[in-house]
């Protein structure tokens, strides 16, 4: 058992040495979390780094009674009797009550006021675009007013999924321009499956997102944030880019079959840049919106009514 023992320690002191030699310790203060690319991320890093302290806090806790337990109430060699039992020990009983209480409130405390100011939308967004999910891939509607685009985005029949209370920041005589993609597509540069979203760095960028179909989540991996695509159901948040590059997104909601192949791809470059591909997607001729999605239930309906 001891010969085993040691060759299982042996073992172990290899892998991690091993495994060590890539891995770059700049990184380990985001606990496996990407890099942050916009200016609300760093609030979700911070949160997950908390709740990790917390964690690691209550285990060491846990782990340090155990082993004083294990060390300090053994069983003795020289005595047999059964030890004294302690029963309806109130001080113990409220300590293990009122701790953990303590502990999810906090952590409750945190995570409430990150998730609201995370969704606030009071402030108007330079940049609106519709997401649209749908098996097996995304659509991107730029509600932009785009030279060569003629129409309205607030009475657009393609986007009567949308409520009304997010159509009030659309830009006027916004004619917009639009994108689509196949699971089939990819990055002309990268070569990374799914459509390219593109965005202009240090821009306010509120997405509104719809599906045609089932439930679908979007994702941008070093956004940090991500959210449900629920049909007859019009979710938004919004983020400012401050890093440019190529960036991979995701559904990240089970959707069926081809679920993993609802790769896209996230494109932030400077706002010139943004705006002349936009004129290039008016060029192509792929001008007005695709279809946003589904018809909202009766009881949205109610519920945004209510609103008003």
């Amino acid at each position: 058992m001891r010969r085993k023992l040691l060759q299982a320690l042996t073992a172990g002191l290899v892998l991690a040495t091993a495994t060590g030699c890539s891995y770059n310790w700049e990184d380990f203060p985001r606990l496996g979390m990407p890099t942050p690319t916009t200016e609300e991320a760093p609030r979700i890093l911070s949160l997950w780094q908390g709740s990790w302290a917390a964690a690691l806090a209550t285990g060491v806790l846990v782990w340090g009674l155990i082993l004083w337990s294990t060390v300090f109430h053994r069983r003795s060699r020289t005595k047999v009797e059964v030890p004294p039992q302690t029963r309806y020990n109130m001080p113990i009983e409220a300590l293990y009550t009122v701790v953990p209480l303590i502990i999810v409130s906090v952590l409750f405390y945190f995570t409430a006021r990150d998730e609201s100011r995370l969704l606030s939308l009071d402030k108007k967004p330079d940049v609106t675009v519709n997401v649209v999910g749908y098996q097996w891939s995304w659509g991107f509607n730029y509600i932009e007013d785009v030279p060569g685009s003629t129409g309205n985005a607030k009475t657009d029949k393609n986007l009567d999924a949308i409520p009304d209370r997010f159509k009030d920041d659309f830009p006027a005589n916004a004619g917009g321009v639009y994108d689509v993609g196949t699971p089939g597509t990819r990055n002309p540069q990268t070569n990374n499956p799914g459509p390219t979203l593109w965005l202009p760095k240090g821009k306010t960028v509120r997405f509104v997102l719809t599906s045609r179909d089932v439930i679908h989540s979007f994702w941008v991996v070093p956004f940090l944030m991500k959210q449900d695509v629920i049909p007859g159901h019009t979710n938004s948040f919004q983020v400012t880019p401050n890093k440019e590059g190529t960036f991979l997104g995701k559904c990240a909601e089970l959707c069926g079959v081809d679920h993993s192949r609802m790769l896209f791809n996230v494109k932030v470059v400077s706002p010139e840049r943004y705006e002349q591909h936009l004129k290039d997607l008016a060029k192509k001729g792929q001008t007005g919106y695709v279809p946003a999605g589904i018809a909202q239930t009766s009881h949205e309906k109610n519920r945004e009514t209510n609103n008003l």
